[in-house]
């Protein structure tokens, strides 16, 4: 059980995040961020499964098969698009189940959670390709229908905008592309 750890992680995630948000001008959510991860189901698991390097989530899946704290956690923040998932009337009148398309500043915030995620993680390991590597070696390949494919262009245009010009230019590019109508 590593608990002090496992809260200077948490803590260290959500200042980038904040730090982040503030500067894309969307300061509640900045403040908001992640608060359920301070939740009994979340935090204690989180400590429980701690590593250090990758969120215990992924530990908590091995183990257990699941993770409770992440059922609990994607169903409260609007920046992860596992919580748009939802039932969806395809074009041929048929129901599915799928991504909706995601509100622009849940977008924005997402992008912010996922290179702060970096960030924390890798260390000085952290490249301006980190994000976009790591979302396209996993969550880019694996979701297909459950992102929806707006929403999933959307971020990887931001993702590569940081590889392959920076931080600055990204964070630029997100601020103009959330002033858009």
């Amino acid at each position: 059980m590593h608990p002090v750890e496992h809260f200077k992680t948490v803590y260290e995630h959500r200042k980038l995040v904040r730090e982040h948000c503030f500067r894309l001008g969307l300061y509640r959510q900045g403040l908001m961020h992640d608060l359920s991860k301070y939740s009994p189901v979340e935090f204690w698991r989180g400590a429980k499964y701690y590593q250090g390097n990758r969120s215990p989530n992924n530990k908590e899946r091995e183990v257990t098969g699941h993770s409770m704290a992440w059922l609990h956690h994607k169903g409260r923040n609007k920046h992860h698009f596992e919580y748009w998932i939802d039932y969806i009337i395809n074009e041929d009148g048929s129901v599915g189940f799928g991504g909706n398309r995601m509100p622009k500043r849940y977008i924005a915030e997402m992008f912010c959670d996922r290179v702060a995620a970096c960030k924390v993680y890798l260390g000085d390991e952290y490249t301006d390709a980190s994000a976009y590597d790591y979302y396209m070696k996993g969550t880019g390949k694996r979701v297909g229908p459950l992102i929806h494919p707006d929403t999933a262009a959307e971020l990887e245009k931001m993702l590569l905008k940081l590889k392959e010009e920076g931080e600055e230019a990204a964070f630029e590019y997100v601020r103009n592309w959330l002033k858009e109508k």
